[in-house]
């Protein structure tokens, strides 16, 4: 089960549009909080916010160069989540053999 919880905050740090973002970004190296604010069109405070989330659930780290923070991917399960956004699906599952061409949209007993 602490395997199922440590998944399940790993996710969560990094379920929001612009977190998916910044990590897709520093899947190319790392970036300075000047260069995301310029990539991301946000303001400072808002992406250093998300960079504090995902440090403190040990997604990303950081360097310091002269002033500035430059951020890094620090877990390797990242590069898992990156490469599963990548990926093209289709629309939907078949439905299992019992099943087959009678989808349902809603469960006998549901209201």
């Amino acid at each position: 089960m602490d395997r199922i919880k440590d998944i399940a905050e790993l996710l969560k740090a990094a379920a929001h549009p612009a977190r998916l973002t910044i990590l897709k970004k520093l899947e190319a190296g790392f970036l300075c909080v000047s260069e995301l604010e310029e990539i991301l069109g946000v303001a400072q405070p808002n992406i250093s916010q998300h960079l504090a989330l995902m440090r403190r659930s040990g997604l990303v780290d950081f360097c310091v160069k002269g002033k500035q923070r430059c951020y890094f991917l620090k877990d390797p399960r990242v590069l898992d989540i990156l490469s599963i956004t990548k990926k093209k699906y289709k629309k939907e599952m078949p439905a299992p053999v019992c099943c087959a061409g009678k989808p349902s949209k809603t469960i006998k007993g549901d209201k």
